[in-house]
């Protein structure tokens, strides 16, 4: 990857200005052609610190610990802002509202104290062309000083036409029942509006009716980071120290919702802590969300 540029930010994004660009951006007239290559900018943001209450809030809506050490997706809300001001910059190839975050990988190095000084560094690469549309992977590494101690890459999907459109479609796999879960989960509106003010992500999908329904969905649905958290307060204490975190998005939690939630500890060859997680619809059992922890 070739980057030309740093930019140091003198402050955290503001989150709401944020929005207001996007929404201006995904609109045909304003937004105009969009160059379709990687961003050559590497945004940098040094000197974070996590708010000891804005942790609690998370961890109380999304089920995991409050503790010392940061749960292993907590560090997605103090890059996202700065993942956004990438995304809608001007040489971003597609529009940050209306693309798709499909997939998340987390690299967590070793545990993060809340009260450790955190760099942030946010760049993209890999535009790829996929059946749907263009696809692209949005790097967030944090460090402590010289060393990375996270690393996250978000793939992100904008349903447009390209080269491989109108290939061979894979055939969907048929609704089934689900096995017996680990647990169940319920999530509405409220709870996805709170961790809409936790995270930042006010994304008009989770947050507006009318939002949703612009967007293609009946009513409003649950971030994929939220479902991604809440699916690891399942093996809550059983998460290693290194880990790899894989997350693929399946089919959008429309709210109010029902959720069958599965943990698995996989074989030894994987590693100690290593676990398949899913989330799945309780009673025609597609895939909500897939996961591992190795």
């Amino acid at each position: 990857m070739s980057v030309s540029k740093v930019v140091t930010l003198t402050e955290p994004p503001k989150i709401r200005d944020i929005y207001a660009k996007a929404a201006l951006a995904a609109l045909p007239i304003v937004g105009g052609s969009r160059t379709k290559s990687v961003p050559t900018t590497t945004l940098e943001l040094k000197d974070v610190r996590v708010d000891r209450e804005n942790l609690g809030a998370y961890a109380k809506v999304t089920g995991l610990r409050f503790a010392d050490a940061l749960p292993i997706t907590y560090p997605f809300t103090l890059v996202f802002p700065t993942v956004m001001k990438l995304m809608v910059g001007d040489d971003f190839p597609f529009a940050a509202i209306g693309s798709v975050h499909a997939e998340n990988v987390i690299e967590s190095l070793r545990p993060i104290s809340f009260s450790e000084p955190l760099d942030i560094r946010v760049h993209a690469e890999n535009l790829r062309e996929h059946r749907k549309g263009l696809m692209i992977d949005v790097i967030s590494d944090v460090s402590v000083g010289r060393e990375l101690v996270w690393r996250q890459t978000s793939t992100f999907l904008s349903l447009q036409k390209t080269s491989l459109s109108g290939g061979p479609r894979e055939a969907p796999p048929a609704d089934e029942v689900p096995p017996p879960p680990t647990s169940t989960l319920s999530v509405d509106q409220k709870t996805i509006s709170r961790y809409a003010a936790v995270s930042g992500d006010r994304n008009p999908i989770h947050v507006s009716s009318l939002g949703a329904k612009a967007f293609g969905f009946p009513r409003t649905i649950a971030h994929g980071m939220w479902s991604g958290a809440a699916v690891l307060s399942t093996v809550s204490g059983k998460i290693p120290d290194s880990v790899t975190y894989t997350l693929k998005f399946g089919k959008p939690i429309v709210l109010p919702a029902k959720i069958n939630v599965y943990a698995e500890r996989v074989g030894d060859k994987t590693g100690p802590g290593s676990w398949d997680l899913a989330m799945k619809h309780p009673k025609k059992g597609y895939p909500y969300l897939t996961g591992t922890l190795r």
